[in-house]
């Protein structure tokens, strides 16, 4: 494997990066610009017709495309006028869709944004664990490099010198799995991100979200925020009015529209350059649209049902997001603040009497178990807490707790 540049990221840094390079934004943002030319394209009238004639072959004389005055010569012009406020209706559905775009550009947006910064502090919190694995393995490795000096001299048993080797086999494959997933949520912020592949990010995390209170706002407040904000739920209110606006086009469609006309005809008619009007329009017997007006009626029972059922999932995501926020700042606060830096230092000091058999080898081992555990933990609870008000933000479509 080529070598990887390690890079220190903060999460601001992070974000920028990320408006700015990702290509599935950069494609919505394209999608928007295309549908707001749509509206342009809305507003448009139809374009008047000319029709133009001219005689080919005269039988009488034998030429052909005679313009004098035996020739014949004839020109239409007609204008469709568009009735019963279709254009108008046209560019109401027309801005719907923009809409809708902009809906789905901001939702993509809020999705993201909880994938890169659940990745940035998933890693942060993992890379903390991995310095514990790395301390533990160093240290396992100075006690077996020690044992293999004196080996066969009496000083350590044969089965001690294993014990301590299968420990230390055991945390280098934990410490392998963490890496491995430390990576995998590596490639997903370099995907995110839109960078190279040999790219590794060392999060230069501020922890004090970690501080903040899930109840600093109350249920009420967090859903009149989600309300507001929700751009999916943006897009069933905005569908909801589509369907309505569809309805009311497709009835525009069943009024027949007119067309005028002006014409002139030099020798085809009963007078020479005779001059006329003209109007036109559908007769509605057959078709009078039926089929599309049914379908628009129908499309709006399924836009409301929708509409309904994003209210609800809405109501039922806030309230169980703010339940695991809260579980897991109870379980956050349980924590006695001295409790890493306390293990840290009983872990070197297990160390040192152990190196001088002042502790048993079972004592030793579990210890140092014990400490590795807590510490990942630790650093998962903290994640967990981290998280769940990271969801909150994404369940509200708002900044309620950043940091």
């Amino acid at each position: 494997m080529p070598a990887s540049d390690t890079v220190r990221l903060e999460l601001r840094q992070a974000e920028q990066l990320f408006l700015t390079n990702n290509l599935q934004i950069l494609a919505q943002k394209y999608n928007v610009d295309a549908t707001k030319a749509l509206i342009i394209q809305a507003r448009l009238y139809p374009n008047p017709n000319f029709n133009l004639e001219q005689g080919a072959y005269d039988r009488e004389t034998g030429k052909w495309f005679e313009t004098n005055s035996h020739g014949e010569e004839a020109a239409q012009l007609t204008q469709l006028i568009v009735l019963s406020r279709k254009i108008k209706k046209q560019v109401d559905i027309a801005e719907t869709n923009y809409k809708l775009a902009e809906d789905s550009l901001y939702d993509l947006l809020r999705t993201l944004k909880l994938a890169l910064r659940g990745a940035f502090y998933n890693i942060y919190y993992q890379q903390q664990t991995a310095k514990v694995y790395n301390e533990e393995i160093n240290a396992l490795n100075k006690i077996v490099a020690a044992y293999k000096e004196v080996q066969g001299k009496g000083f350590v048993s044969q089965a001690e010198m294993v014990q301590v080797q299968a420990q230390l086999y055991s945390l280098q494959n934990e410490y392998q799995v963490l890496v491995d997933n430390i990576n995998d949520e590596e490639s997903q912020l370099r995907l995110l991100l839109q960078v190279g592949p040999y790219t590794y990010y060392k999060p230069v995390a501020d922890t004090g979200i970690v501080n903040m209170d899930p109840l600093t706002y109350s249920l009420r407040a967090i859903l009149d925020s989600a309300y507001t904000n929700r751009s999916d739920l943006a897009m069933a209110k905005d569908n909801m009015l589509l369907s309505q606006q569809t309805y009311n086009y497709q009835k525009a469609l069943a009024v027949p529209d007119l067309t005028l006309g002006v014409a002139y005809d030099k020798q085809g008619s009963y007078v020479q350059n005779f001059n006329a009007v003209s109007l036109g329009f559908d007769i509605p017997i057959f078709n009078r649209n039926q089929g599309n007006i049914k379908n628009a009626q129908i499309l709006i029972k399924y836009n409301n049902a929708n509409l309904q059922l994003a209210q609800k999932t809405v109501d039922e995501q806030v309230f169980r997001g703010l339940q695991k926020a809260i579980d897991a700042d109870r379980l956050y606060k349980g924590i006695d603040p001295a409790f890493a830096g306390s293990f840290d230092t009983l872990a070197r000091n297990m160390m040192e009497n152990y190196m001088k058999r002042n502790v048993s080898l079972l004592t030793f081992l579990t210890f140092y178990d014990s400490y590795k555990q807590n510490i990942v933990q630790l650093n998962t609870l903290l994640y967990n807490k981290v998280y769940a008000l990271e969801n909150i933000n994404f369940l509200t479509g708002s900044n309620l707790f950043d940091k």
